[in-house]
Order: structure tokens, then C-alpha cells, then sequence
């Protein structure tokens, strides 16, 4: 296939890269080529997507398959304006945060969504609305040749959220005593980069059209961090605490610095972890065991340092004040 991706030097757009060149694809990025390297192989159009000119270099191109990562919903829709006529088939990649509720287990793609944001850029206050705003303008262009899919929690080598590799990096750190919050039935789910670029490329091939929930099976934290620490041979003291005293101690929920990933305490997301991906494995969506999964990110982790500064989690230092101060 002839292939652009709308981006490509970030995480999921260089995963997706390298895979399509794999496959034998054509792969041209369209990006400012500022946040990193395209995959090798691919070719990088510099462009700044803010701009109108943006999509000269390619907008008279024929292209078997365009994928659209924004999260801005003016980039969504000037290229829909200047690449719909080009495109024998769109992927727009979205997420699960553009559904109005997260405390419905199990909820499919029929749930409610959020209002689409009228303003053409986002902020991460409004990034769910931006992302329906940008479904809703490759939609309005190519209806009958879009395919939607919208990941949870995405995991895997190279995560630069550092997120779900958090709790296998840490067993793995040292076998001092281990804060965790207080949550073992918590769901849990995540998706492998690896399986979703696949789920992503094999719906292009075959012209797939719909919108899919792209998430993991559910488990729980308990079994998350079983598997995490079997992994990282971790068999020192597991600290447990409650919601209401992390808070207290300052520790945040989810992700960034300071923070417990995976944990989520405000009871209307209790269930953003936990949607249903039934419709995306009919359509051939395959998953990794979790334990595959972690075991691989783990020696990416290992390789990136298990000691070094994280975007989210603890640091050694840190769990050690707080697991003093939980003591007395």
C-alpha cells in the first residue's frame, strides 16, 4: 500500500511506520519532524500541520491509506478538506476518552459521547471533545471509507508515558518495601502498541470501516501486579494504602510525577479501565497475554534504566519518605 500517516515521528505513528515498512508498505510521514525520527525507511514530508499550506506536498498524491493521529481538531478537519478526495481509505485514531461516562463496565462503542469541541485546538482539559470533534470531521468527509478506533490505556517497549511499565519496572528496581494503593479488584486494561498498530494496519488492508473500541481484556490490579512482580523478582514487603491517606500524603492518581499509575480514585472513571473490546476481536483484533506483554517491557525498561527519572510513578527516594510517613 501507498500509506501516509498524518504524523509518525511519536510512539503509536513511528510503531505504525515501522510495521507498514515491514509489511512491504510505501510509508510517508507527514510531521514537523521535531518530536524524533521517522522509521527507517520512511519518508518524512516536513510540514506544520497549523498551517494551510500544510498538506501541498501530498494533497495531490493518490493514497491508498491515510491515518490521522491528532488529537487538534483543526488539523482533523483541514485534512479531511485537502486528502478526503485522495484517500481510498481513512484511519482516524481516537481514544476512549471521547465517551461521556466511565462508570459503566463493560460499555461498548454505543455509549454516549462528549460534545465535539468547536475551537480548533485543544487543550488537555478538552482533549476527549477534541477527539470526537476530529472523528466527527474525517466522518462528515469520507463516511463509507473510515475506520475509527479508539485505544485505552496503550502499553508496550517504549511507552513514553511511562504508565503501564511503572509497576514491572519497579519490582524489578529493588526488593524494598512496595507502595501500592488500595485496590486490588480495580480493573485493569491495556493494549499493547504491537497488537493495536496490527489491529490498525490489517483493518487498512482490508478497507474496514466502523468504529472499535482497541483495548485489552480486563483484569484486576491485584493480578497486574502479581505478574509484575513475579516478573521483577520482587519479593519484599507489599505497603498497602488507602486512597484517603495517599491523598493525604500528596501522592497522585493515574500518571505524571508523584503519582501510582493504574490507580484511579474518583468513582465516576472507575470503569475507564474496563470497556468492552468484543467488537474490534470480531473483526480480528488478537491480544498478547498480559504476562508476554510485561515480560517485554520490562527489558526495555531495564535497557532505558530502572533507576532513571520517570514521566509517572515513584521514585526510590520518594516511596521511602512515604512509606516512613504511613509508618509513623
Amino acid at each position: 500500500m501507498d500509506l501516509l500517516i498524518l504524523g509518525g515521528t511519536q510512539w503509536l505513528g513511528r510503531e505504525l511506520a515501522r510495521e507498514a515498512i515491514a509489511r512491504g508498505d510505501r510509508v510517508t510521514c507527514l510531521a514537523r519532524g521535531e518530536a524524533g525520527a521517522v522509521a527507517p525507511r520512511a519518508e518524512l514530508v516536513a510540514a506544520d500541520r497549523d498551517r494551510p499550506d500544510a498538506y501541498d506536498a501530498v494533497g495531490d498524491l493518490d493514497w491508498d491509506v491515510v491515518i490521522d493521529l491528532t488529537r487538534q481538531p483543526g488539523h482533523a478537519r483541514r485534512a479531511a478538506a485537502a486528502l478526503a478526495g485522495r484517500a481510498r481509505h481513512v484511519v482516524f485514531v481516537s481514544s476512549c476518552s471521547v465517551y461521556a461516562r466511565h462508570d459503566e463496565p463493560g460499555a461498548d462503542e454505543s455509549a454516549a459521547l462528549l460534545p465535539a469541541l468547536a475551537d480548533d485546538a485543544s487543550t488537555p482539559e478538552t482533549y476527549g471533545e477534541a477527539k470526537v470533534a476530529c472523528e466527527a470531521a474525517w466522518r462528515g468527509a469520507v463516511s463509507d471509507r473510515l475506520l475509527v478506533v479508539r485505544p485505552g490505556l496503550i502499553a508496550g517497549p517504549g511507552d513514553p508515558s511511562d504508565r503501564a511499565g511503572y509497576w514491572v519496572a519497579r519490582a524489578a528496581r529493588d526488593r524494598e518495601p512496595m507502595l501500592v494503593p488500595e485496590i486490588p479488584d480495580a480493573a485493569v486494561q491495556a493494549i499493547d502498541v504491537r497488537d493495536l498498530v496490527r489491529f490498525l494496519l490489517d483493518g487498512a488492508a482490508r478497507g474496514l470501516t466502523g468504529t472499535f473500541n482497541a483495548v485489552g481484556d480486563r483484569t484486576t490490579f491485584a493480578e497486574w501486579l502479581a505478574v509484575s512482580r513475579e516478573l521483577g523478582a520482587h519479593d519484599g514487603e507489599v505497603v498497602v494504602a488507602s486512597a484517603d491517606r495517599l491523598a493525604e500524603l500528596g501522592v497522585n492518581e493515574w500518571a505524571g510525577p508523584d503519582s501510582l499509575p493504574l490507580w484511579i480514585a474518583d468513582p465516576t472513571w472507575n470503569a475507564f479501565l474496563d470497556r468492552s473490546n468484543a467488537a474490534a476481536e470480531r473483526e480480528g483484533l488478537v491480544l498478547r497475554p498480559v504476562r508476554e506483554s510485561l515480560a517485554d517491557v520490562l527489558a526495555w525498561e531495564r535497557s532505558a534504566g530502572l533507576g532513571r527519572e520517570r514521566r509517572a510513578g515513584l521514585g526510590a527516594e520518594r516511596e521511602r519518605e512515604l512509606i516512613a510517613e504511613l509508618r509513623g
